[in-house]
C-alpha cells in the first residue's frame, strides 16, 4: 500500500508541475498523430486518456467517414478521439508524431504544412534512416527528433488493434544539449509513454535499422516467425551476412560503435517474442505494400554510393518486388 501511495503521489507531482508550466508557451499541449495504424493507435490510447492534453488525428476525408463509422479499437477499447482535416487553420501543434509507413510519409508532410508551428517538435516513428532527413527538408532541422519504435508486433485486424505493452519510443538529438529532448522527456512523464534516450542516437538507430534489413526481410520472404528464424541455424546464417552489409555500409557513413553492433543484434533479436511476426510479413500475409523501399533499397543505393557490394540486400530488394506483384500490392 505504500509503495501504491508513493508511485501515485510521484504521479501528481508531475501532473501539478507540468500544469504550472502551462503558462510557458513552449510547453507540449497539442498534439496531432499522423498514422493511426499499429503504432499510432498504443500512442493515440495513451495520450487520449490524458484530459490535460489536445490531441487531434489527422486524417483525409475519406479516413474521417471511415473511423467516425467504425470507430478504431484497441485492445479491445473504442478510442474517443478528434479528428482534423489537413486544411483546418485553427490548430498549431507542439508535437507531431508521424506514424505513417513510408508510403504515406509525402502525404503526411504535405497534409502537417498548416499545423507546424515555429515551436513545433515532429517525431517520426518510420521504420528506417531516411525520414528526418525527408521532413527537415520541409520543416527545417530545428523541428527534428530522431526516434524510432521498438516493441513487440501489434497485430492490427481491419479497425481493431492489439498490442501486449511491450512498447517504447528511443528518442533524442545529435546535439546532447538539445532542450526538446527535455519537453518531449517531460511529456512521456507525464502521459506514461514509455522511452528511452540513448548516449548516441545515431548508432541506436543503425542497431535498428540492421534489425530491421536481416529480420524483417527474411521473414516476410520466407514467411517465418522470430522463433522459426531464431532456432534455424541457417537462417541465422544468412541473417547476419546481410547485417555485414549492413554494418559496412554504416561504418563509410560514419556512424561510431559498429564494432559493437554482432553483440547488441545478437541480444536484440534473440530477445524477440518466438510467436511475433514482422510487420513486414504481416504485410505480406495480408497483400499490403511493405516497406522494402527504406530497407534493401536503401542499403543497395548506399552500396553504390560507397563502392560497398550488397549481393544480399539486392537479392531480397528483387524477391519481395516479385511477392509485392504476386499480391497486387506494387
Amino acid at each position: 500500500m505504500l509503495v501504491q501511495t508513493c508511485r501515485f503521489l510521484n504521479k501528481y507531482l508531475q501532473y501539478l508541475c507540468y500544469n504550472l508550466d502551462m503558462s510557458n508557451e513552449t510547453t507540449i499541449k497539442n498534439i496531432i498523430i499522423c498514422g493511426l495504424g499499429a503504432i499510432g493507435s498504443i500512442y493515440a490510447y495513451k495520450i487520449s486518456n490524458c484530459s490535460n492534453f489536445d490531441l487531434r488525428i489527422l486524417v483525409d476525408n475519406d479516413r474521417l467517414k471511415k473511423y467516425e463509422k467504425t470507430p478504431v479499437i484497441f485492445n479491445n477499447e473504442p478510442l474517443k478521439l478528434k479528428y482534423i482535416l489537413p486544411e483546418d487553420t485553427n490548430f498549431k501543434a507542439d508535437l507531431v508524431i508521424i506514424s505513417t509507413k513510408y508510403n504515406g510519409l509525402k502525404s503526411a508532410i504535405k497534409n502537417l504544412r498548416n499545423f507546424v508551428g515555429e515551436n513545433t517538435i515532429v517525431l517520426s516513428l518510420l521504420n528506417g534512416i531516411t525520414s528526418e532527413k525527408i521532413i527537415a527538408e520541409e520543416f527545417g532541422d530545428d523541428k527534428i527528433l530522431y526516434s524510432y519504435f521498438i516493441g513487440h508486433s501489434a497485430v492490427r485486424k481491419g479497425n481493431k488493434t492489439t498490442q501486449d505493452g511491450v512498447n517504447t519510443i528511443v528518442f533524442g538529438h545529435p546535439n546532447k544539449n538539445n532542450r526538446n529532448v527535455i519537453k518531449v522527456k517531460n511529456f512521456f512523464d507525464v502521459t506514461g509513454i514509455n522511452y528511452e534516450i540513448p548516449e548516441d542516437i545515431i548508432h541506436s538507430m543503425w542497431l535498428k535499422f540492421l534489425l530491421n534489413v536481416s529480420s524483417n526481410q527474411t521473414s516476410a520472404v520466407l514467411n517465418l516467425t522470430f522463433g522459426d528464424m531464431q532456432n534455424n541455424p541457417m537462417c541465422m546464417k544468412f541473417i547476419k551476412n546481410i547485417a555485414k552489409e549492413v554494418t559496412e555500409i554504416a561504418k563509410a557513413e560514419g556512424v561510431k560503435g559498429t564494432e559493437t553492433f554482432e553483440k547488441e543484434y545478437d541480444r536484440a533479436f534473440l530477445s524477440m517474442s518466438p510467436d511475433g511476426k514482422t510487420s513486414m510479413l504481416q504485410d505480406v500475409l495480408a497483400k499490403r505494400k511493405t516497406e522494402v523501399e527504406i530497407f534493401a533499397q536503401t542499403v543497395v543505393e548506399l552500396g553504390k554510393k560507397h563502392n560497398i557490394q550488397t549481393p544480399y540486400n539486392l537479392v531480397l530488394k528483387e524477391m519481395i518486388d516479385i511477392i509485392e506483384w504476386r499480391n497486387n500490392a506494387v
